[in-house]
């Protein structure tokens, strides 16, 4: 697919949940019942995502969601840690309880809904990164991205602006690249506000 393409040429076939419009490559919604009409607006969402798509943006998208790996934060977390001040092991002890926690309810939810990734979900999509597990909702990145945002909350240094700013921008990469509903970002993120407050009484 040219990631310049400005039409949207993907489909469900489920039921019909979603149409292109003929002519202008917009989505239509379709759908009997409220979960449904839910569902298939939140797959209209990431679909209309396709449109945005430019080599620079997919760049930067991909470095977004590499921040936002387990590696990338157990890397911070150890940095900290092992800086043997009492601000730098405070914050690296606040990362690891927030990423831990964020860690644990999504994937619960995750292999208790068992919602299947847009690219298996809809027939010929194709994501632009390589999926971790699975399962879709919620999204792990963005849980864990909100709730170190929520752990630095107040800090010196800016980092705690500065860590909601680079939660967003996972969260938005998580659609951007096909790996995740829109909703499944949402979620996330509400999940990583309950880790990071959790993260806060663990760690005054």
């Amino acid at each position: 697919m040219n990631e310049a393409d400005d039409a949207v040429p993907f489909a469900l076939q489920a039921a019909g949940a979603i149409q292109l419009e003929t002519g202008t490559g917009g989505v239509v919604v379709r759908g009997h019942g409220r979960l449904a009409r839910l569902l298939s607006f939140d797959e209209a969402l990431l679909l209309a995502f396709r449109r945005h798509h430019r080599p620079w943006r997919t760049t930067l998208a991909r470095t977004l969601t590499r921040l936002g790996d387990g590696t990338s934060w157990a890397v911070v977390g150890l940095a900290c840690l092992s800086t043997y001040t009492a601000q730098g092991i405070h914050l690296g002890l606040r990362l690891g309880a927030a990423t831990g926690i964020a860690t644990v309810l999504s994937q619960a939810l995750k292999r208790s809904l068992t919602r299947a990734r847009p690219d298996v979900s809809i027939i010929g999509f194709e994501a632009l990164a390589q999926n971790p597990d699975r399962f879709s909702f919620p999204s792990g990145h963005t849980a864990a991205a909100f709730g170190v945002s929520l752990a630095f909350a107040g800090e010196p240094y800016g980092l705690g602006p500065l860590s909601l700013l680079l939660a967003v921008g996972i969260g938005l990469s998580r659609v951007y690249l096909g790996a995740h509903y829109p909703l499944d970002v949402a979620a996330g993120a509400l999940l990583g506000v309950c880790a990071g407050l959790a993260s806060r009484l663990l760690v005054a």
